[in-house]
């Protein structure tokens, strides 16, 4: 069930999701992991309390065109985004159309009935998640979310009026009632209010995803770079900096990681093109001491031991497991999902020479499942959660759940 790991990583399960093996985001509770897809529109729940033979008890569908890709769970509860199926209503001719151009301009066949806003479900029975509330949006919707609890929540959205996802804070105090809290949005992003972005052609400014740490929320955009809030004010977000790597770079900023007790915060740059076009995606160090003035000093190093550039797909970061409360919590070990060349563990105790201490490429998929353009069928690996001794749970494009154990 692998194509490659390091000694330090071992093998225990795989599951096909149900049939349904397109995973995005995975969580964990009581024994049961939530798992939302790219393409399936729904959230699988899999039976995890034996990690050799996860099993699949639940599928939970989403509205006509509808998908939940990204979710959150905490407090017994579950926070799970509903937006447009985007790359099945618009079937993009190619990917550059979807990552280079505003949401807004390139998702222009909305005429099929779709549901956006913020659902969320009681947890009581683990196998049987319960909706209990939503909160609609007037526009395209969610897209990730960040919540471990409390009365707000941050996510990625798009509302009408505006060229893409933005900033939004939910106040779920009440989960029957959740209710939108405050806004934040890049200048130039309210076109229906006047505005205007002064973004490079092809470069795509976009809120992709923020985490908060203290009184901070630390920011990826896309092409727009990485920006820190000050939350002193939860519903009202003050923009303390805004750093922007592309140009030079590729762009494609995806997911934040603050490392608040060193003072540090890891950027991921999605990898968003086949067999390296658009050049390397980095995953970057940042000194984030001062906060008013982020220094990019570093690099997590590429993996190297192939050339997967040319094995196809995808290569370079997608996504960061994120030190959840509960789960696998660490200031100097980061464990990243890199497409075609799977999860890789770094170890960054010296930030300036970050080193590689362990890795996993998962099987490719037995069949295809990504309707976008140019997609091929070759390991993808997409999101990872870890926990507290060492169980990674990992989810692929196509090639479902894997389960294995970091051993150190």
């Amino acid at each position: 069930m692998l194509q490659s790991y390091s000694p330090n990583i071992e093998f225990l399960g795989h599951s096909d999701q149900g049939g349904r093996p397109d995973g995005v985001q995975v969580m964990l509770h009581a024994g049961h992991l939530y798992i939302g897809h790219m393409f399936s529109d729904g959230i699988t729940v899999v039976d995890v309390r034996d990690p050799r033979a996860p099993a699949t008890v639940n599928f939970i569908a989403c509205p006509p065109n509808t998908r939940s890709h990204h979710l959150q769970v905490a407090e017994g509860l579950m926070l799970v985004t509903n937006s447009a199926n985007i790359w099945a209503m618009q079937q993009y001719q190619s990917q550059d159309q979807y990552f280079t151009q505003s949401l807004a301009d390139s998702f222009t066949k909305r005429q099929r009935n779709f549901t956006a806003g913020l659902r969320i479900f009681d947890l009581a029975n683990p196998a049987s998640p319960r909706e209990i509330g939503f909160c609609p949006v007037e526009g395209i919707g969610l897209h990730r979310i960040w919540w471990t609890g409390g009365r707000y929540a941050y996510a990625s959205c798009h509302f009408d009026g505006y060229t893409d996802h933005i900033l939004a804070i939910f106040d779920v105090a009440d989960p029957t009632n959740p209710t939108l809290a405050g806004t934040w949005h890049m200048p130039g992003m309210h076109r229906d209010g006047g505005e205007e972005l002064q973004a490079r052609r092809g470069k795509r400014w976009a809120l992709h995803h923020m985490i908060t740490a203290g009184q901070y929320g630390y920011a990826a955009w896309r092409d727009g770079g990485f920006t820190i809030h000050d939350l002193s004010i939860p519903t009202a977000p003050r923009l303390m900096s805004h750093c922007l790597l592309s140009p030079p770079f590729a762009g494609g900023s995806h997911t934040p990681l603050p490392l608040p007790g060193r003072g540090l915060c890891l950027l991921a740059d999605e990898a968003t093109s086949n067999s390296c076009a658009n050049g390397l995606a980095h995953t970057w160090i940042f000194d984030v001491h001062a906060p008013e003035n982020p220094i990019p000093f570093a690099t997590l190093p590429q993996p190297s031991e192939r050339d997967y550039c040319a094995v196809g797909g995808k290569f370079g970061p997608h996504n960061l497991h994120e030190n959840r409360p509960g789960t696998f919590q660490s200031e100097t070990l980061i464990f990243a999902t890199w497409h075609n060349a799977g999860v890789r563990v770094f170890d960054t105790t010296n930030p300036f020479q970050p080193r590689e201490v362990g890795h996993v490429v998962p099987a490719a998929p037995a069949k295809l499942i990504d309707i976008r353009p140019g997609a091929v069928p070759v390991t993808q690996s997409c999101d990872a959660l870890v926990t507290t001794d060492g169980i990674m749970y990992i989810t692929d494009t196509n090639a479902g759940l894997s389960i294995l154990r970091y051993l150190g």
